[in-house]
Formats: C-alpha cells, structure tokens, sequence
C-alpha cells in the first residue's frame, strides 16, 4: 500500500535503571561474554516506579515538543505494547488522561502485535491520515514486569522503554507490508487469564515470557528478509537505493545473518540493541529517534523499518524520502 505522510517529530524514554550484563552475572548463571557473543547486548533499562503509561507519555513529550504542536492538536493515540497497564482501561486512554486530553475528541486505542506492534500500528496511522490531521504512534514496553529472573534465556534479552512519532499528512511516500503466521506451539509466548470452571475464582498462573530460541532465530531470518523484499518491490526500488534499514532490536546474530543473506553491508542497518536490548513494540521507535539525533535521517533519505514478533506476526514500512521531520533525544 502506497500512501504519504510526514512525520512531524519523534521521541523517546529511557526507563529509570540501566541493567549491565555484569549486573545480570550476579544473578543468573551467566557472564557478559557469553551475552554478548549470543546477542550483541551489553545493557538494558528497566523501570522502578513507571508504568508503560508512564514511559509513553515522556516519549510523546519529547515528539510532541519536536513537533512544534500542542498536547490538544492531537486526534488520535495508537499505543503498541504487550504489556499493558492493565487490562482495561487501555493504555492509549491512560496516555490521553495523562496529556490532559480528556475534553478534547480522541481515537485512542491499544495494538497487541508484540514486538511488530509500532510496524501495525504506523500502518494502520497511514490509513487513518485521510480522516485525522495528527496522529500520536507509541510503542511502550515494561517487559521487566513479566521476565522470570532466574531464566538466563530470556532475562538477558529484554528491557523496558518507549519510543513515539506524530504523523500528518504531507508528501512522504510509504509502502507497507504486514503479515502474520498463528502460532498454538508457543514458539514466543506469554499466557493470560486462565478459563474459569463451577463458578470457581481463578487460580493464578504463570505469566512469565518463555521463548524457543532456536525457532524464533530462523523464523525471524526468513521473514525479516521477506518483508524487506517485499517493500522494495513495491516501490520499484532495490537495496542499494535504501538509505538505512532499522530492524526491531531483537539480536545482533539474527541481523547480521539477514544482512549476509541479502548481500547487504551491515552498516546499512542501524542498531542500538547493545544498550537497550530488545524493548518489544518500543525498539524500532526508539532507534528511529535515536537513529535522527545521529543525523543518520533526513528529508532526502529512504528508509525501511522491519521487525517480526510473537504472534508470529512481522512486516516493514518502507519510507521514501522522509521530509519535514524534527526529532529529538
């Protein structure tokens, strides 16, 4: 689908504790090499009294000052999270009440399509750009809130944070492509409420994050690759024309590996994983404000955002010569 926008500013929160690898060492049977060597990781944030509310209002400060709009030209609120903070009210009203918008018209909603949600939710902001003028798009995580800390597997892998970008209508190009792949083996899973029988309360369960690493490895070089590939046919462009490729933050080895198969440069590809991990919905936002900051975006450049998450859900948004964007750190 090829529609324009301009994106109008972006932002990011950094949640309040940096988690080094060196810390993990004393909790878990493992060490910064072997993190490292396996991932690319060397640090995580995490929160300590902050909600994903919380992060994502800090975030949508930051895009909204770079922006140069007010808190009440804003029409609609996608926040991408899987970790919500709570299961109703949903996290984009918590936002709205916290910018102080409740008298204002709003479409806030929540999107749960893992670590692909920012990828779903821009793309549904795109179709929506024909009815709104200002169109708020978080991904906000606290995953630290759903990690088993004794799991060296998964503890070493994620951390929390949040990212935005506010869209209006304007004369960049975008080509977007999502798909999905229902998955009942649990491949990269987290479970919920469990069913209720005899009018019984419900026994707690375990809701911590377990993940099949070797299946989400190769699930993850074929789709990234897929989805890549898939923009740029649609754009009639090839790989030499992209300027820069930010991929969800999930692992080094995994983006390497799709760099190697599309013959591409791994510079071409912007990461920022080492620091924060692998922050779900929030990573592609974050690096993209980061990603700015460093001077790496501007309105004569292309870019491609990918990322797959559970679901198995995956896609990319291909963004043709980005114009009139300010974003801060």
């Amino acid at each position: 689908m090829n529609n324009q926008v301009k994106i109008l500013g972006c932002g990011l929160a950094k949640a309040q504790q940096k988690i080094t690898n060196f810390d993990l060492e004393k909790r878990v049977e493992t060490s910064d090499e072997w993190i490292v060597q396996r991932t690319g990781i060397s640090s995580r944030y995490i929160t300590i009294d902050e909600n994903t509310s919380d992060l994502a209002v800090r975030a949508s400060l930051q895009a909204i000052e770079s922006a140069h709009i007010q808190n009440k030209d804003i029409d609609v609120i996608l926040v991408a999270t899987m970790t919500p903070d709570c299961l109703t009210p949903s996290t984009a009203c918590l936002v709205q009440a916290k910018l102080g918008l409740n008298d204002v018209p709003i479409f806030a909603i929540d999107i749960n399509a893992a670590c692909s949600g920012f990828l779903y939710a821009f793309q549904l902001a795109s179709d929506l750009i024909n009815r709104y003028q200002k169109i708020l798009i978080i991904g906000s995580e606290t995953l630290s809130k759903m990690l088993n800390w004794d799991d060296r597997s998964t503890c070493v892998l994620f951390g929390d944070g949040a990212g935005a970008m506010i869209i209006g209508q304007g004369s960049s190009q975008l080509f977007h492509y999502a798909n999905s792949e229902g998955d009942l083996s649990g491949v990269l899973k987290a479970n919920g409420l469990t069913l209720t029988q005899n009018l019984q309360n419900q026994i707690p369960i375990d809701q911590f994050l377990t993940m099949q690493g070797n299946d989400v490895f190769r699930f993850a070089v074929r789709v990234l690759k897929e989805s890549i590939e898939n923009v740029l046919k649609q754009a009639h462009l090839t790989i030499d024309d992209i300027d820069l490729i930010i991929p969800h933050q999930a692992n080094y080895r995994i983006i390497n590996h799709v760099a190697k198969r599309m013959k591409v440069d791994i510079s071409k590809f912007y990461m920022n994983l080492q620091e924060f991990g692998n922050t779900s919905a929030a990573s592609i936002p974050i690096a993209y404000a980061q990603a700015h900051e460093a001077g790496l975006i501007d309105e004569h450049k292309r870019v491609i955002l990918v990322g797959f998450g559970s679901g198995l859900t995956y896609g990319a948004t291909l963004i043709d010569k980005v114009g009139g964007e300010e974003c801060v750190k």
